[in-house]
Order: structure tokens, then C-alpha cells, then sequence
């Protein structure tokens, strides 16, 4: 299996997992900050025991001041998502991960000093009636959720971006990137929650007794693991690409969605139509790339 084979594996693996996280998010009464400063706090605290002191040493001052500003990107990211969830319901919130890839098509070749690449371009703005389909299907109440689910899609277009730029400019071992990171966005969480606690003092910061559960798996299945991989993938593949096959997520996310809440109710026909032209974008990409870089050669 080639390290391109490989890396998409990881990658579509990844994306799997994480259809699971907004059911989980669901599913944790917690709102949106105390939620996401659990999550990657329970996943550095981790990441931090497992690593082998050899691979800290290679850790350099520079490399840590990007990574942390990275996590910060990470965290809000979370924060984004998960409040779109609570805003709206898990379907709409997964949903808005496809406008990441129309983000990335700017973003990358903006951050990477590259030419930006028309026909991924084109792909993301294929995307976009799709989402247009999505979205005008949605009653108004959700639609506030979705805007905040489309922020939080801008934030992973950068904070992928950038993390393939340090990939090839200053490459660390993918377990440090990991817990740097998730440590950094703990850090931006911890700040963020008096805010939180002065203007909703009633919000709840200890997780109920049915979410702890929940919040482990969350934190340990779905953030430790598949972080860890998607950071190895993409050593052999653009953050467009991964952006792309994320895109993934919210075929997975929905699925799981109307399964277990029964959230296909709340859809009709149109919802679905936008999917699947999302889904058209996101298995052309391959095809085209390998057909117009070539010819670029």
C-alpha cells in the first residue's frame, strides 16, 4: 500500500469516527464550552502520559508557539460546532462542515504561497447549492445554528491549512502536534469559561453521571485517535484534500442522526438532494486532480 493509499485510509477512518461526534454531543447535556474544554482536556491529559520523553526533547520553541497557536484555531473550531448543535440539531450542524472545503480551496494556497487551483475551487462552489439546499430547507430557528457551524468550518479550513505548512516547513512528531495542540485549546477553553459563568452563572461545569461515559469516548475514541491520524495522513496529502474527504462526515453524521433521534423527520427531499450533491463534489476530486495536474506538468 503506497503512503498516498495509506494516508487516505486514515483519513476516511478518521472521518467515520467522527461522524459519531455530534450523536455524543447530543447526547452530553453539557453546553457547548464546558463541553469542548472537557473533550480536550480528557485528550491531552492522555496524549500527555503516552508520549515518549524522546519525542518531547525534539520539541522546538518555535514549533510550540505555532502549534499552540493552531490549538487556539482547534478550540474555537469545537466551540463553533458544538454550539451549532445545541443551536440547531446535530444534522444541520455536520451539515455546514461541507463549506470547509470551499474555505480550503482559498485558504491553503493563500498560507502554502501557492496558485490557487481553479477546479478545487470549482468543487467548493459545486458544494455550495448543495448547502443551499440543505440550509433553505431548515425552519429559521436553526438557521442561526447553521451560520455558526459555517464559522466554525472557516476556522478548520485554517487551522488544516496551517498545520500542513508546519507539516512541511517544521515537521514534529504527529503525537506532540497532537497534545500541543489539544493542550493549547484546553488553555483557550479554560479562558473563555468565566465569561461564560458571569453572563450564565446557572450553566453547569461538572458533567452529569450519565455523561461521563459519553464525554471518555468522545474524548479518547473520537478526538486521540482519529487527531493523531489525520495529522499522519497529512504528510502525503493536501489539507484540501482531507478538508474534501471530511466532507464525509456529514453523511455519516446525519445516518447516525436518524438513527438514533430520529432527525430525518425534521427533513425532507431537498436536504437529501443537496447531500448528495456534495457527495458528487467530494468523489470527483481525485479524478480531477489526477487529470489537470498532469496536464500541468
Amino acid at each position: 500500500m503506497s503512503d498516498k493509499l495509506r494516508a487516505y485510509f486514515y483519513l476516511h477512518f478518521c472521518v467515520f469516527i467522527w461522524g459519531f461526534t455530534a450523536i455524543l454531543g447530543k447526547l452530553i447535556t453539557l453546553k457547548a464550552v464546558p463541553l469542548v474544554w472537557w473533550r480536550v482536556l480528557i485528550a491531552s491529559s492522555v496524549l500527555a502520559v503516552f508520549i515518549p520523553r524522546a519525542q518531547w526533547k525534539l520539541l522546538t520553541r518555535s514549533a510550540f508557539l505555532q502549534m499552540t497557536g493552531i490549538g487556539v484555531l482547534v478550540a474555537l473550531h469545537w466551540l463553533c460546532f458544538y454550539g451549532a448543535i445545541k443551536l440547531s440539531n446535530a444534522s444541520v450542524a455536520v451539515a455546514t462542515m461541507a463549506t470547509t472545503s470551499f474555505f480550503a480551496a482559498l485558504t491553503e494556497p493563500l498560507i502554502l504561497k501557492q496558485r490557487i487551483k481553479w477546479y478545487e475551487l470549482g468543487i467548493g462552489l459545486v458544494i455550495l447549492p448543495g448547502m443551499a439546499l440543505v440550509v433553505g430547507n431548515i425552519d429559521w430557528g436553526m438557521r442561526t445554528g447553521f451560520a455558526v457551524g459555517a464559522v466554525g468550518a472557516l476556522l478548520a479550513a485554517l487551522f488544516s491549512s496551517l498545520n500542513k505548512k508546519m507539516i512541511e516547513n517544521n515537521p514534529q512528531p504527529p503525537l506532540v502536534m497532537s497534545a500541543v495542540e489539544l493542550g493549547a485549546a484546553t488553555v483557550a477553553c479554560t479562558l473563555i469559561l468565566p465569561g461564560l459563568l458571569w453572563t450564565a452563572p446557572e450553566t453547569a461545569i461538572w458533567p452529569g453521571e450519565g455523561d461521563w461515559y459519553w464525554l471518555l469516548l468522545l474524548s479518547i475514541a473520537c478526538t486521540v485517535l482519529p487527531y493523531y491520524l489525520s495529522l499522519k495522513a497529512m504528510k502525503h496529502i493536501t489539507a484540501f484534500a482531507a478538508n474534501l474527504t471530511i466532507n464525509l462526515e456529514p453523511v455519516y453524521g446525519i445516518v447516525l442522526a436518524a438513527l438514533f433521534f430520529r432527525e430525518d423527520k425534521e427533513l425532507n427531499s431537498n436536504f437529501y438532494i443537496g447531500m448528495a450533491v456534495i457527495l458528487l463534489a467530494v468523489f470527483s476530486h481525485p479524478f480531477l486532480k489526477q487529470r489537470f495536474d498532469r496536464e500541468a506538468l
